[in-house]
């Protein structure tokens, strides 16, 4: 009888033993992990305090700021996540409209068929003639646009 308490002592000694060695991460083991994990997103970041991560920052997505906080969830010993970070409101598109108009560059390039060697482009919004002419050409090209009166234009083409 005296054996068998002694055992059973024993045995409860042995296991609050090992529930009591179980290893706790720190809180800085934890934070390397922590921000290994958030470098993919550079406008977040990450702090781990207790084991508890707090997260902040700006997510481009509510499904990425999602997939990060599981990923964060996802470390052995981290015992929370605190979300702080937002989302970033969408973007609203932008029209871009070019500063000269189809139909003006249609006139000036009509007006340039008989010169293969130019090319009619737009350029930080401005209509540029680029390209090669000898010097009479050049004369006639210059006539030319002129006479279309379409406004400003950049003669960046080549006289050889």
């Amino acid at each position: 009888m005296k054996k068998t308490i002694a055992m059973a002592a024993l045995a409860v000694a042995v296991s609050f033993g090992a529930v009591s060695c179980k290893k706790k991460v720190s809180d800085a083991d934890l934070q390397t992990q922590a921000t290994t994990v958030v470098t993919s997103n550079p406008s977040a970041s990450v702090e781990v305090k207790d084991g508890v991560a707090h997260l902040s920052g700006t997510f481009e997505t509510q499904q990425a700021k999602d997939a990060m906080i599981a990923q964060l969830k996802a470390i052995t010993g981290v015992k929370e996540v605190m979300d702080m970070a937002t989302v970033a409101p969408a973007a609203a598109p932008v029209e871009t409209q070019s500063a000269v108009a189809p139909e003006v560059q249609q006139k000036v390039k009509d007006a340039l068929k008989d010169f293969p060697s130019v090319k009619v482009e737009v350029v930080n919004g401005e209509l540029t003639l680029t390209g090669n002419a000898s010097p009479t050409q050049a004369r006639k090209i210059k006539e030319s646009v002129d006479a279309l009166k379409v406004g400003k234009v950049n003669f960046n083409y080549t006289v050889k």
